[in-house]
């Protein structure tokens, strides 16, 4: 994909969308961390799901801490591997509340420090908390880079790289939240929505899902010898 195409590629997301967001519910930094970190492997809805009740009950790291692992867990068994996230959240809302005030640091390093919290997660954190323009590649952005040819890469992190190269500056702080939408609700995996991609025509993926309402080439191939019997009666009539 070029430089037009990728301009023209989120000025049309972005018509769309004008102001993209998580669709994880968080009201301060600390609960973006805790439901970013509950997140691996589980759906948004899921996890929301969870975090309504636990947000009410407990939503800094002080008050999460005070739960322990075993009172954690109740509020969040609905979600996959919930054991190891409840340790993991547990024993970063310790380091939170020992090394940080109770903050949630603005630093990748400080971040990925924490148990359970790789660099896609801070990535998301300093992009969505704190308004950087990082890259969250996960397994939506990752298909959707390659799929498209927007940037592609064999790893997450090459994706990354990449697409902080490529795309335009004015994109980048909201592109993490339109490719990730984009890839849950069109450009899925198993079968991509794209007769109802408003990017179809800049997109590089050659075996686009066709639109039922569009004739193929073998619809108008058997058609024609009918026009044609239908027009050389038109004539002789």
């Amino acid at each position: 994909m070029n430089p037009a195409k990728r301009h023209a590629f989120f000025t049309r997301l972005q018509a769309a969308n004008p102001s993209p967001r998580t669709e994880l519910l968080y009201t301060s930094p600390f609960e973006l961390l805790a439901a970013v970190l509950l997140s691996a492997q589980a759906t948004d809805v899921s996890v929301n799901a969870a975090t309504r009740k636990l947000f009410p009950v407990a939503n800094t790291p002080a008050a999460i801490h005070a739960l322990g692992v075993e009172g954690l867990i109740p509020y969040i068994q609905t979600i996959g591997l919930f054991r190891s996230k409840a340790r993991h959240l547990i024993e970063t809302c310790r380091l939170l509340v020992e090394q940080h005030g109770g903050e949630v640091p603005r630093s990748r390093e400080a971040l990925e420090a924490l148990p359970g919290v790789g660099r896609k997660t801070a990535n998301v954190v300093l992009n969505t908390a704190f308004g950087e323009a990082t890259m969250a590649v996960d397994t939506h952005i990752f298909r959707v880079a390659n799929r498209t040819g927007l940037g592609k890469g064999k790893t997450p992190l090459e994706v990354e790289l990449r697409l902080l190269r490529l795309i335009p500056p004015e994109f980048l702080r909201d592109a993490h939240h339109w490719l990730i939408l984009h890839g849950r609700y069109i450009c899925k995996a198993r079968k991509p929505d794209c007769p109802a991609c408003p990017v179809r025509d800049l997109c590089d993926y050659r075996s686009k899902t066709p639109d039922p309402l569009e004739p193929t080439a073998a619809t108008v191939a058997s058609a024609a010898p009918a026009a044609a019997a239908a027009a050389a009666n038109d004539t002789e009539a």
